[in-house]
């Protein structure tokens, strides 16, 4: 069974744009990445529309909530094929855990977010007192405790994440920039280095979705996350 590397995000309210971009992926090359954005515009029939068209969904709501709102909000998705699905870590061990308890229910797996790849270290010292990777760290001995299925981290992380996380832990990397360009993302690396340091997938919007030309871009994702 193929399992690319690869999530590209599609991040648009627009369903002709968001059409548009899925007309120009593969899903023998890439997964799709479904946000805030696109679900809260085009809600569960687009889900299904790009489930009809082979691609593995990774539903990106980071959902932070009590345990119970959590786990019911889940359970709503049991009607749609979701292959990941992500929550807070910092909603806290119980969240945590109804969430998982949910999932297995409607047959997804959970992804714990991390500290935001738009944070940098002056954030994390306004927000937790503390550094990015002392936060981080805090959140993975959490993750780990859990049993979750996965997490999110910049890939700046990722060697923390592979000191402290089990190795079956699937590790989620946004922020991958083949290219130095200026967007809100703050902790970055290549598409290369990113696997080198023990990534499992690399979630990749503008770079591949605002691209000239979509599927090259994809393609060449691809060749280098596996050079």
């Amino acid at each position: 069974m193929i399992d690319p590397k690869i999530i590209v995000a599609i991040d648009t309210y627009d369903y002709a744009d968001a059409i548009t971009l899925l007309d120009q992926l593969s899903p023998e090359l890439c997964k799709v990445k479904l946000g805030s954005v696109v679900f809260n515009a085009l809600g569960k029939d687009f889900l299904r529309l790009v489930h009809q068209r082979g691609f593995k969904i990774f539903l990106d709501l980071k959902l932070h909530d009590i345990p119970n709102t959590v786990h019911e909000t889940i359970l709503g998705f049991e009607d749609c094929n979701i292959e990941l699905l992500t929550i807070h870590l910092s909603g806290g061990k119980d969240m945590i855990t109804a969430a998982m308890t949910a999932a297995q229910i409607i047959k997804t797996k959970i992804i714990g977010v991390s500290v935001l790849t738009s944070l940098n270290e002056e954030d994390a010292s306004a927000l937790f007192q503390s550094s990015i990777s002392d936060q981080v760290a805090k959140l993975f001995k959490l993750a780990n405790e859990t049993g979750i299925d996965g997490i999110v981290c910049s890939p700046l992380e990722l060697d923390l994440a592979k000191n402290i996380l089990s190795p079956e832990i699937l590790k989620i990397t946004p922020g991958i920039r083949d290219i130095v360009v200026s967007d809100d993302q703050s902790r970055t690396m290549t598409a290369n280095e990113a696997i080198s340091h023990g990534a499992s997938y690399l979630v990749i919007g503008r770079p591949i979705s605002k691209a000239s030309n979509i599927s090259e871009a994809l393609k060449y994702f691809n060749q280098s996350a596996d050079e």
